[in-house]
């Protein structure tokens, strides 16, 4: 959880000294510096409304700053009834609907992609289609060229005693052993829920645990890890076999939910504190400084329904590619 120690090393203060050590070398002796993320990705989640108004112009929008990566979310064709049904719920209140493909036919989508430069590293879906549709969902990893595919976050009925994120651990390996014979590995995202003491245990570091790193790849959202009470440098630090893949959210101030986290009415609460990339409060370049030497592979800029989406892009994208390592 964020000590003192923490809640300075989060707002950056001193992060340069984790990062040198003895004497600058000499210019000869320097090595050519290197962009610390090479491949800079988005959440697609960021901007709902421009992907509603113009699907393709906006893929060619973000190859145009330079993005490299997306990720995108369900639900697809071949989700479960229940998945849709649910969207289709809450969509009145989110002020958009299109999901999935983006109601382009699978190939035409993958051809787009293509064209403009942008790969589909990961793509996020619903627990109830992978438990029952795991072969669609393999075809659809293939199809993109993707290597991952899981859950933004549990159901939270599912959720409610330690017991049941160790059963939850137990399903998810399984689920990662029949995800890696279809070729993809499986993935889970980390909200805010799970960092607060449950009969006498912190359930995410049970779940973590318990889980095979070998079948089941971690993706941090540290905004919400930040959001919940913990720091994200001790995450990567005490787990590095685990985490694969990284959302990257800033803080205009450091906040906490009001309760545990477990609910989306808490997440969105805190939606107005979210901003853009290295606009921030959180030492963004530690943090993804420790992120790549301990194995994350992908680095997606996220800001849930950005309200300012065409300078979020840019923005972010300047800050992250301005990090060398």
């Amino acid at each position: 959880m964020i000590d003192r120690r923490s809640f300075f090393s989060l707002l950056g203060a001193g992060a340069a000294g984790l990062y040198v050590t003895g004497c600058a070398p000499t210019p000869e002796e320097a090595p050519p510096e290197t962009t610390l993320i090479e491949r800079v990705g988005l959440g697609l989640f960021s901007i709902p409304h421009l992907l509603e108004e113009d699907f393709e112009g906006t893929m060619r929008l973000l190859a145009d700053i330079g993005y490299k990566e997306i990720e995108i979310y369900g639900p697809y064709p071949f989700s479960v009834p229940a998945a849709h049904e649910m969207w289709a719920a809450i969509t009145p209140q989110l002020g958009f609907s299109t999901s999935g493909y983006y109601g382009m036919e699978p190939e035409a989508l993958r051809s787009l992609l293509d064209e403009v430069g942008l790969s589909v590293p990961s793509l996020h879906i619903d627990l109830d289609t992978l438990r029952e549709r795991i072969d669609e969902t393999g075809e659809a990893v293939r199809m993109l060229g993707a290597g991952y595919a899981g859950i933004a976050a549990i159901p939270e009925e599912e959720r409610t005693t330690l017991d049941d994120y160790r059963r939850l651990a137990d399903e998810f390996n399984e689920i990662g052993r029949r995800a890696g014979e279809r070729g993809f590995r499986f993935l889970y995202h980390n909200h805010g829920y799970g960092l607060t003491e449950m009969e006498g245990s912190i359930p995410l570091n049970v779940m973590l645990e318990r889980v095979d790193p070998s079948l089941v790849s971690l993706e941090m959202d540290i905004y919400w890890t930040v959001a919940g009470g913990a720091d994200p440098l001790e995450y990567l630090q005490n787990w590095p076999d685990h985490y694969r893949l990284m959302h990257i959210k800033d803080m205009t101030e450091l906040v906490r939910f009001e309760g545990n986290g477990d609910n989306p009415n808490e997440w969105m609460e805190l939606f107005p504190y979210m901003a853009s990339v290295g606009a921030g409060v959180l030492d963004i370049a530690g943090i993804i400084a420790e992120a790549s030497a301990t194995g994350v592979e992908h680095f997606y800029v996220e800001r849930d329904l950005a309200p300012d989406p065409m300078d979020m892009l840019q923005t972010s994208y300047d800050y992250l590619a301005s990090l060398k390592g």
